[in-house]
């Protein structure tokens, strides 16, 4: 039987996504290049960090704590509110990039998430053009 990890195991399991969590709004709050998506969040963004731990430990394979607390995982609708477009898509991967980089993440990790988390983030556009 071969052994495969999931992402969330070859992260480190909710140390590692913790820490990516962190690690990307971290960015977010001191990169000028994500100044718009920044605004997006609000003053204290502890309360998203936590949401986005949740909703990232389910998605790269670990438990789905995110689905355990609200019930749903439909992010769409959460994120309509927002305007969101390329540029906005670019600035959420510059953080993301960023934080796998910051964390240390092994090119396997990077490999494995890079990829579906661009799709994930381009779905989540609402519009076809950024201001």
């Amino acid at each position: 039987m071969i052994n495969v990890l999931t992402p969330y195991q070859v992260l480190g399991g909710a140390e590692g996504v913790r820490r990516l969590c962190n690690a990307f709004y971290d960015n977010m709050e001191r990169l000028p290049e994500a100044e718009t998506i920044r605004r997006m969040h609000g003053a204290d963004t502890g309360p998203v960090r936590e949401k986005l731990f949740e909703y990232l430990s389910g998605w790269l394979g670990g438990p789905r704590l995110y689905l355990e607390k609200y019930g749903t995982v439909a992010m769409g609708p959460a994120h309509q509110p927002f305007a969101i477009g390329p540029k906005e898509r670019d600035q959420w991967m510059l953080c993301l990039n960023k934080a796998l980089d910051d964390i240390g993440a092994s090119e396997t990790a990077k490999g494995l998430i890079k990829t579906p988390i661009y799709a994930f983030a381009d779905h989540l556009r609402n519009r076809a053009t950024s201001d």
